[in-house]
């Protein structure tokens, strides 16, 4: 008997070593989809430049006369420094994260509000629906740049780094609404969703209980989209010349080097780094996005 136990428990014990962790089952799915693995690494090597960025230069010198003017890369200054005596390796450590930041607060207001207006939209309907229904598609008709644009000329002394991020997060909720809301229109109709309601829970309760967490990894997908449309924007209108004239960002600095003329002039070192970390966040936010896309779709899930 002991035996027939002894071997009943090794056997079991096996069972469970020969069963992957958590840590397994997550290496196993980033290894599936590589979309979502190469997105985190790209973003995490920003992330990991501008930690060694902080470590490795003083940030003070993106400040302007803080060294030479038009200095080429050398062992000193690893980018070089601009026309206004900026250490660029600095601009760029202490822009990344800046221009990153406005992107990130902007796309979690815009969802935060896109997911509100389109649960209650989606799962209430009748006249609520309608409402927000108008209010959304005619949002979605006027010119979001123009907006912003007309928002940054109207503000005296030039936009902030904050009032940037709240005027862009102004219009950053309308497409994240539509879409979450047709999300909501399909999934209240599913069984699980009628029973909910059968068993008595509100509303309430069924979009926290029911819904939301059925719509958490769409919700992240869409998270990351609209912070990719809130650095856009932000680069866009900083290019503009209406954004913070005192802050280092990414788009502020291209601003400069078109100001200056630095592609014309051959100033190659000026315009360099900050497209190459541009494109960097954005096919990092892109692939993530595609990534967190197959998570959410059943049939993509299906195909890795």
């Amino acid at each position: 008997m002991s035996l027939v136990l002894g071997e009943l428990v090794a056997v079991e014990s096996h069972r469970q070593s020969a069963e992957p962790g958590a840590i397994g089952i997550t290496f196993g799915y980033l290894m599936r989809n590589r979309s979502l693995l190469i997105g985190l690494a790209l973003l995490l090597g920003l992330v990991l430049f501008v930690v060694i960025g902080h470590l490795t230069v003083d940030v003070s010198e993106a400040n302007p006369l803080s060294v030479g003017s038009l200095d080429p890369p050398s062992r000193d200054l690893p980018f070089g420094s601009d026309k206004q005596g900026r250490n660029l390796y600095a601009v760029m450590v202490e822009g990344t994260p800046l221009t990153a930041r406005l992107g990130l607060i902007a796309g979690v207001i815009g969802v935060s509000i896109g997911a509100f207006v389109g649960f209650i939209a989606g799962y209430y309907g009748g006249i609520v629906d309608d409402i927000l229904k108008v209010l959304i598609d005619v949002g979605l008709t006027i010119p979001g740049l123009l907006i912003l644009i007309i928002l940054a000329m109207n503000v005296k002394g030039g936009l902030t780094v904050n009032q940037m991020t709240f005027a862009i997060s102004v219009l950053a909720w309308l497409f994240p609404a539509r879409i979450i809301r047709s999300q909501v229109l399909t999934l209240k109709e599913r069984g699980y969703v009628q029973i909910a309601r059968l068993s008595g829970l509100t509303g309430r309760e069924v979009i926290a209980k029911e819904l939301i967490p059925n719509l958490l990894p769409y919700l992240v997908a869409a998270l990351v989209g609209s912070v990719s449309a809130a650095v856009l924007a932000a680069i866009g209108l900083e290019m503009l010349g209406l954004g913070p004239f005192e802050a280092p960002t990414l788009g502020m600095t291209l601003y400069w080097v078109n100001y200056n003329a630095a592609i014309i002039n051959g100033w190659w070192w000026w315009w360099v780094p900050p497209i190459i970390i541009i494109a960097t966040l954005f096919t990092g936010l892109f692939l993530t996005a595609v990534g967190l896309d197959e998570l959410a779709n059943p049939r993509l899930r299906n195909r890795v």
